[in-house]
């Protein structure tokens, strides 16, 4: 039987009276990879932060591992990694000084010392963060985000602002970890990259499902041979 490791139900947010998300529902079982794909401003980032219990729905509701996040933070986080679009860190810190005190916040962390190599930052592991490049702390806060051995990561808009060479080399680190069948929840509106890392989609527009399923089926269900032609057909955004 498909064990789910996350269920959205319903999920429904406003601001100022503006629905950012709306009557949002999909699963993502254990070992998949799920995108979370649209525009900037679509809800993605919101919907995360409510999946994790950062924000109270005001409809709605989304469990992890069968659990909600705000009520069992503590069983629920022990099992999760998160990569969230902003990130701030002390001013001056070091990467290993970094890795040390998210080390800390486990009983049984992974080695942040064999995360570093693996990851091509061992080298820099005494340099500040804030002077790597946007794409070693990208890979930075892949490392931060496994220091728990979680079952389930979030990454949210994770290669946004990176070179093509960046991202390939980001979109390699995802492949090996989907490939040990790590559970995967990122949002991203680079459709390449969803095409190549996602086994399902869900594709929101102003916060609302405009469909939503297996890579393969969400494009063979437009006249297009590829997502981000067809991504732009559901949004109507095709070039005249």
């Amino acid at each position: 039987m498909t064990e789910k490791f996350i269920e959205v139900d319903g999920l429904t947010k406003s601001y100022d009276g503006r629905k950012v998300v709306d009557d949002l529902s999909f699963c993502v079982n254990k070992g998949e990879v799920f995108g979370l794909l649209g525009h900037n401003g679509a809800g993605k980032s919101t919907t995360i932060e409510m999946i994790l219990g950062l924000k109270k729905p005001d409809a709605g509701s989304a469990k992890l591992f069968g659990m909600n996040a705000s009520k069992n933070r503590k069983e629920v986080f022990a099992r999760v990694g998160v990569q969230l679009q902003t990130c701030a860190y002390q001013t001056g810190i070091k990467v290993y000084e970094l890795c040390e005190e998210y080390s800390a916040l486990y009983s049984k962390p992974a080695d942040y010392r064999e995360l570093l190599d693996r990851f091509g930052l061992w080298e820099f592991r005494k340099s500040n963060v804030m002077k790597l490049s946007g794409g070693e702390r990208q890979k930075l806060s892949i490392v931060l985000s496994l220091l728990g051995n979680p079952d389930v990561i979030f990454m949210d808009e994770l290669t946004t602002g990176l070179d093509v060479e960046a991202r390939r080399e980001v979109w390699k680190i995802l492949v090996n970890l989907k490939k040990k069948g790590l559970t995967i929840l990122l949002t991203t509106h680079y459709m390449e990259e969803a095409e190549k890392l996602c086994d399902n989609i869900c594709i929101i527009k102003k916060g609302r499902i405009i469909t939503k399923g297996s890579v393969e089926s969400v494009i063979n269900s437009t006249p297009h041979d590829n997502l981000e032609d067809a991504y732009l057909w559901y949004m109507n955004e095709e070039e005249e």
